[in-house]
């Protein structure tokens, strides 16, 4: 997500930006924290994540994080915390001992919110599972369970190091640690795959009776493995075939679709995600972790960390990569591209909220969105069609002229 500051102005709506006002309030703050090793590089994986050595730096790497948040806390004084991320990689090869420290130096410095989100990714690997208790007694509250596939063929294609029956015993682990609260990720469109593959692999996933699940379709990235040697993926037709029908099975079962490709039990959408595409506010810190802060004079700045982790870890580098504050021109699609992501899309009222420019300035935007179908007629409300959903590029390009 960064922003290219040599490219031209752009005109949203087909009109020069009116004024930004000062922000009336500051929205929800969240922290996001990147843990950056993994056993095995995944051959599908952009993520900034590195091959993990017999013996992690946890010590220098939390200590490392702390100072980082002390370098952001002059932007969020007095602001409390309603959720916290750990992502990555894969943090659960951090032991209880060094993320319970980390989690105490956080609340140290930033006050929690009272019912705080606090949700930790993990790997089905057996070793992980055995952590699950003592993760629950730090106060994390919620997991993000890598499955992926439950089909032996699909996860070695994969490159995963977990097998179908350690997936499936983590999410049975997971609940008798007490994580009521947990997400499996899970993806379509794998290499050979069929529609048959692709369902019985969703409904495996919902036999197993988690709150969240995270579906989403294998895209091919640049600086992967795959990119550079791409596997024989399933045609447009079946992946189309398996979207539609994936999609009404999630639905018969209690799953609403509140995002692109996430899926809740009602009352339980991933609160840290709704803050990231309802232009929330959220701290990054570890390698290469971005963060977005508002200011109360209108500013907004995204931020970036340095990306290697010898290098975030070195005392003579700065942990700050790069900012940027979003100019009047940049704000709208920036905010679109988030809040259009949601299939119920966001309160009109939110934008002045969170960018402190007027609704009009996407004026003449929104009117071609709605004349060609792919934005809901409701002023109320921004949110695309069913339509729109399906093109959305094509949706935020109209906000572009």
């Amino acid at each position: 997500m960064t922003h290219d500051s040599s490219a031209s102005p752009l005109i949203f709506g087909g009109a020069a930006q009116s004024p930004r006002a000062a922000l009336p309030t500051l929205p929800p703050l969240a922290l996001y924290i990147h843990i950056p090793w993994c056993v095995r590089k995944c051959p599908y994986c952009d993520f900034n994540s590195h091959t993990a050595s017999p013996v992690l730096p946890e010590e220098e790497y939390v200590d490392a994080l702390l100072a980082d948040l002390d370098q952001d806390l002059h932007a969020v004084y007095g602001r409390e915390l309603s959720s916290i991320f750990f992502g990555g990689g894969t943090p659960s090869l951090f032991s209880a001992a060094a993320l319970g420290r980390l989690l105490k130096g956080v609340e140290q410095r930033i006050p929690f919110a009272s019912d705080i989100e606090i949700t930790l990714e993990a790997n089905p690997g057996t070793f992980e599972q055995e952590k699950f208790v003592a993760y629950r007694a730090l106060g994390i509250n919620r997991l993000s369970i890598g499955i992926q596939s439950f089909q032996e063929e699909k996860l070695k294609a994969l490159g995963r190091i977990h097998n179908g029956d350690e997936a499936v015993r983590a999410a049975g682990m997971a609940r008798q640690a007490g994580f009521d609260n947990f997400n499996l990720d899970l993806m379509h469109g794998l290499p050979d795959q069929s529609l048959d593959d692709a369902l019985s692999d969703l409904r495996q996933a919902i036999a197993l009776k988690p709150t969240h699940l995270s579906w989403y379709q294998l895209t091919l990235e640049p600086n992967t493995v795959f990119w550079n040697q791409p596997p024989t993926l399933p045609e447009d037709d079946t992946l189309w075939d398996i979207q539609e029908a994936g999609q009404a099975l999630l639905a018969e079962h209690g799953y609403a679709q509140y995002e692109v490709s996430a899926y809740a039990q009602p009352g339980r959408p991933a609160r840290h995600n709704l803050n990231y595409w309802s232009f929330g506010d959220f701290i990054g810190i570890g390698a290469g972790a971005h963060g977005k802060l508002s200011h109360p004079d209108g500013r907004i700045v995204r931020t970036w960390k340095t990306r290697l982790p010898k290098d975030y870890l070195n005392p003579a580098k700065s942990f700050k990569a790069g900012e940027k504050a979003l100019t009047n021109d940049e704000l709208p699609f920036d905010f679109l591209m988030n809040a259009l992501r949601l299939t119920e899309g966001v309160e009109s009222r939110l934008y002045p909220e969170r960018t402190g420019l007027p609704l009009e300035s996407l004026a003449e935007g929104r009117r071609e969105a709605e004349q060609s179908g792919l934005l809901q007629v409701e002023p109320s409300r921004l949110a695309a069609t069913e339509r729109g959903q399906l093109f959305l590029n094509d949706l935020l390009q109209t906000f572009l002229s």
